[in-house]
């Protein structure tokens, strides 16, 4: 007699392949549709799942899993970062907790570059002008940018994305600078011949570019406050792949009106998708849509890895990705 087959709800559209995967291995919902659930929506899937599979925009609070049904037993988030679901609330109501972690590292850290050399180079003032058909051809002082050889990148968050990234700053001749919860290995930090700084307000000060790597924590809420936002350099560029909550958005906006800063390269925002109208009209300030980690590759390593959680679990093991409290 064949065993009963998971029941497992997936809250947004997944790449086709991940998708078919999941229907041969599972009792599985999909999405009809690529829009968040509703929270109806919702508390009627963690009343029915014995599995969810949420995204980052699926709040997953303690208010909703009080109206989870028995039979879920297991989170599945497909992305890395879970401060969008309450991991202890989860624990403590006997629902295990996955994620899918490494795998964007190469993805972000690409994007990282990709909005240090649009900022400093001012790549999206040249594309607006050829656009525009305003260009009139070649000029020496035309859309001076600065260059990246030799400048001193400080790297808020030095895990598998942060040192991704310091593997291609080398490549374009950077100084490495760090911060971290813990130092790096002593061969680790000399194969980027990185400079560690225990405090993060002396190396904030003295960097030429900062890319913030770190993920969102109630300790890294606002890390990059209106006080420490100060202390960069006039002419610094400061990059954030992480998560919008890290920066104050406010006090950077106003560092910015004021000339306090060179530029800014944003791909997360503190509101998510309500982005901070005065930061569209700001020169040097180049945005993007949470792309970060949307590679094709990527997007299906991801739904891979929830696969083997969901698998592994119904199997009767850890899943190879569970988080915990003590890991946040």
């Amino acid at each position: 007699m064949p065993t009963k087959r998971l029941s497992v709800v997936v809250t947004r559209r997944l790449p086709d392949v991940v998708e078919t995967r999941m229907k041969e291995l599972f009792d599985v919902s999909l999405r009809e549709d690529d829009t968040p659930m509703t929270r109806a929506e919702m508390v009627e899937a963690v009343g029915r799942a014995d599995v969810l599979v949420p995204t980052i925009t699926d709040e997953i609070d303690a208010g909703l899993l009080g109206q989870a049904g028995n039979q879920l037993k297991l989170i599945a988030n497909y992305g890395s970062g879970v401060d969008h679901i309450d991991v202890s609330t989860a624990r403590q109501r006997g629902i295990l907790v996955s994620n899918t972690p490494g795998v964007s590292a190469d993805d972000t850290a690409d994007m990282a570059l990709a909005l240090m050399l649009a900022v400093t180079r001012r790549i999206p003032e040249g594309l607006e002008r050829m656009k525009a058909g305003d260009w009139t051809g070649w000029a020496p002082t035309a859309l001076l940018g600065t260059r990246m050889h030799g400048k001193r990148l400080g790297i808020l968050g030095m895990g598998r994305i942060g040192q991704a990234v310091a593997r291609r700053a080398r490549a374009f001749g950077m100084q490495i600078h760090y911060h971290n919860r813990h130092r790096l290995r002593e061969e680790t930090e000399a194969a980027f011949e990185a400079t560690y700084w225990e405090s993060l307000d002396q190396m904030v000060a003295r960097m030429d570019v900062i890319s913030i790597n770190c993920p969102h924590t109630p300790s890294t809420f606002h890390l990059m406050n209106a006080r420490r936002l100060k202390l960069l350099k006039k002419d610094a560029v400061l990059v954030n792949t992480s998560r919008g909550e890290v920066i104050d958005e406010n006090a950077l906006v106003r560092q910015l009106e004021a000339g306090a800063l060179g530029g800014a390269g944003l791909d997360v925002f503190e509101h998510g998708a309500e982005v901070n109208p005065r930061l569209r009209e700001l020169p040097g300030v180049v945005l993007t849509p949470h792309m970060g980690s949307a590679t094709q590759e990527g997007r299906v390593e991801m739904g891979e890895k929830v696969i083997i959680n969901i698998k592994t679990f119904d199997d009767g093991h850890r899943p190879p990705d569970q988080v915990i409290p003590a890991m946040l």
